[in-house]
């Protein structure tokens, strides 16, 4: 590999990481410089990688691999053994001084590292876990730090990582078993489930000691998440939302990400030669805050899906496609349901229904009330009941769709 100087690999190995969408920063525990223990940095405050926290706020995050080598020949990955790109290293120093430099500057507030297979798994998880523990120890950085991790490492070095960082990735790549195996050869379900399996009991062991002991060291405070690449295999939608809603349950997940294949330079063969809409991706991300905030059970979000290709529509959102399969469910009385049937009303997010069971403990809401708390009264108004309002034959005219549907200028953002 050639000499290159810190500023050529940043531009290589930062450029590489953005493959990598399982990178966020809420849910971690607040600290900062302040106080008995002073240190540099901070998980808090506003924040070249932008992940936003549930309340909005945009956390700044020196996003890179450690290296863009790899002894792995993954066929989606543009990193791959095989692939004919520009290979980079950094050493522990120089990621150390980037973060430290790069904050110092206001630039960032934590770091993601993740890196290609080099020598052996164990060797460079050793290398992951000493960046962060150079931070952390030398440096007093109390930053926030997200470490992808390597399943196929020693879990004692898996679980120094999760002394260190903040959150833990550990991604099962592709939806399907099979996939996994068709498209990353060198990579094993058993072995990366085996790692999630260890770090939720890692995690779970951490929280349960930090209620008996205050002194107790935290562990990965804002848990682990995981990623999914959508379109490089022959998985549905169905298939995805059921993997995901089975990774949520077994492993405690804060998040799974889903990254629409990209096409590579040099591709592999078995690989499409196109990328998927990236409405799909949205679709998904859609149909995971259903599962997770909604009430929705998998086998809901996957009756809306095409019953011949398993594919949710990229024209409407999940939970409207729900709807207009299971038109029984309505109308839905804003005055007298239960959250859980206000929070099946497409059009209606989260802040607009806890809004309507405020308002409606003083007096009965008409459609203009409701109206005040979404952004498309058309989209919500064939699906609920009012005090001056009921949608009669609305709910179930046949065009019903065409009329809710939001208009292709809409869409263009998410064109393929």
């Amino acid at each position: 590999m050639a000499q290159l100087d810190t500023r050529a690999k940043l531009a290589i190995l930062a450029d590489a990481a953005k493959y990598d969408a399982s990178c966020a920063s809420s849910g971690t525990a607040k600290r900062d410089s302040k106080g008995k223990k002073a240190g540099i940095g901070s998980t808090e405050g506003m924040g070249i990688c932008h992940a936003y926290a549930p309340d909005g706020r945009c956390i700044s995050l020196l996003k890179i691999l450690l290296t863009n080598s790899c002894i792995f020949d993954c066929h989606y990955c543009i990193n791959r053994k095989s692939s004919n790109v520009r290979r980079a290293r950094f050493t522990v120093a120089e990621v150390v001084e980037l973060t430290l430099a790069f904050y110092r500057r206001n630039y960032i507030e934590g770091l993601f590292l993740s890196s290609g297979i080099i020598s052996s798994a164990d060797y460079t998880m050793e290398q992951i876990v000493a960046v962060a523990r150079a931070l952390r120890e030398d440096h007093g950085f109390r930053g926030y730090i997200h470490l992808k991790t390597i399943p196929d490492a020693d879990p004692a070095l898996v679980h120094a990582a999760g002394r260190y960082a903040d959150r833990i990735s550990i991604n099962v790549e592709l939806p399907t078993v099979v996939g996994l195996q068709r498209l990353a050869p060198d990579k094993s379900a058993p072995r990366i489930e085996g790692a999630m399996h260890a770090m939720r009991a890692d995690i779970e062991e951490s929280g349960d000691a930090r209620k008996r002991f205050k002194s107790a060291p935290g562990f990965a405070p804002a848990g682990q998440s995981t990623q999914m690449i959508v379109g490089a295999d022959a998985a549905t939608d169905g298939d995805i939302v059921q993997k995901a809603s089975s990774l949520y349950d077994r492993f405690g997940l804060r998040r799974v990400y889903y990254s629409a294949f990209s096409p590579i330079p040099d591709a592999s063969a078995v690989l499409p030669l196109r990328r998927p809409p990236l409405m799909r991706e949205h679709r998904l991300y859609q149909s995971d805050w259903l599962m997770r905030f909604y009430g929705f059970a998998p086998k809901e979000v996957v009756a809306a899906t095409d019953a011949t290709t398993g594919m949710l529509p990229l024209d409407i959102d999940p939970k409207l496609a729900w709807a207009l399969k299971f038109r029984e469910s309505f109308p839905v009385d804003v005055n007298r349901a239960p959250k859980e049937a206000l929070l099946r009303v497409p059009g209606l997010g989260l802040k607009a229904i806890d809004a309507i069971l405020a308002a409606r403990r003083w007096r009965r809401l008409r459609l203009d009330d409701v109206a005040r708390l979404t952004l498309s009264i058309a989209k919500v108004r064939p699906f609920i009941a009012a005090e001056d309002w009921r949608p009669t034959s609305l709910t179930d005219r046949a065009d019903l769709r065409a009329h809710v549907a939001p208009k292709p200028k809409q869409m263009e953002l998410f064109a393929a």
